[in-house]
């Protein structure tokens, strides 16, 4: 089955992930805004721009059974009230997208029967049209819908079990905030060190930048990149051996937070 987004597009909920989609979808280009529904009780700034260049931003519920693909970007807590709204409102071969953290396939397929459903946990980085994705869904229909909407605007991972899925929104989808907080940490320590509020903010987020690049364009192991940057005695292995401390330090931080978004995760479910 060809990997092609089915269009119209309805989409749910149009915050700060519905907003980030819209933008990667502007920048990738897969889908043109006339091709889209926009569905949100406060619309904002994305979704009023679409709207002016061709979208249909809250139409009537009589008119999204002419969507092919509906995307689910609400609120977890509050899926039950929208599948509600959905409900009879869809045409026969809707695909359903689900971006809602913690909420299984099997309640979705037991909301919207008779509809491929899948889910997908996307990063907000799909607005810069580089984000990642992680994909699973039981059915062909449903996996080819999701590849199509988020293979032109994100690296897209295929999840053989739904199981793995908390996994990958405690690693990936809630990974980006995990990476601000470290921005935040090295900004604070460079004022803490002597450097004005502006210079810690430039040098902390363009060194991130740069060495994501640089992990990117290079392909190389973490390990690998950091014993090129890591000399013997000096101040990086200075700042190494608090950082990764054995038995209290990053990774054990790291995998106390993954732990603790893994099990919400299980618990939104």
């Amino acid at each position: 089955m060809v990997d092609v987004l089915p269009k119209p597009v309805l989409l749910i909920g149009a915050g700060a992930l519905g907003s980030s989609i819209l933008k990667g979808i502007r920048i990738a280009g897969h889908a043109a805004p006339s091709d889209l529904m926009i569905v949100d009780l406060k619309p904002g700034d994305e979704a009023k721009a679409y709207a002016a260049d061709g979208a249909q931003l809250n139409p009537s519920p009589e008119t999204w059974s002419a969507a092919k693909t509906v995307i689910l970007a609400v609120k977890p807590q509050g899926w039950h009230a929208v599948a509600e709204l959905l409900g009879g409102n869809l045409g026969p071969d809707t695909v359903l997208i689900s971006v809602m953290a913690g909420v299984q396939t099997a309640s979705l397929e037991q909301a919207f029967a008779g509809h491929a459903v899948a889910r997908v946990m996307p990063t907000t980085g799909v607005a810069t049209g580089k984000g990642v994705a992680s994909i699973f869904s039981a059915t062909e229909q449903g996996l080819a819908a999701a590849k199509g909407l988020f293979g032109p605007m994100a690296t897209t991972v295929i999840l053989s079990d739904e199981g793995l899925m908390d996994s990958a929104t405690a690693v990936s989808g809630s990974g980006p905030a995990y990476v601000y907080a470290f921005v935040r940490a090295l900004e604070k320590a460079g004022r803490e060190t002597g450097l004005s509020r502006m210079h810690a903010r430039d040098l902390a987020r363009g060194t991130l930048i740069s060495a994501a690049r640089l992990l990117d364009q290079t392909g190389e192991e973490p390990d690998d990149l950091i014993r090129k940057v890591a000399s013997p005695g000096g101040t990086t292995e200075a700042a190494l051996k608090v950082l990764c401390a054995e038995g209290s330090g990053l990774d054990e931080l790291v995998l106390a937070a993954v732990q603790a978004a893994h099990k919400r995760s299980k618990e939104l479910g």
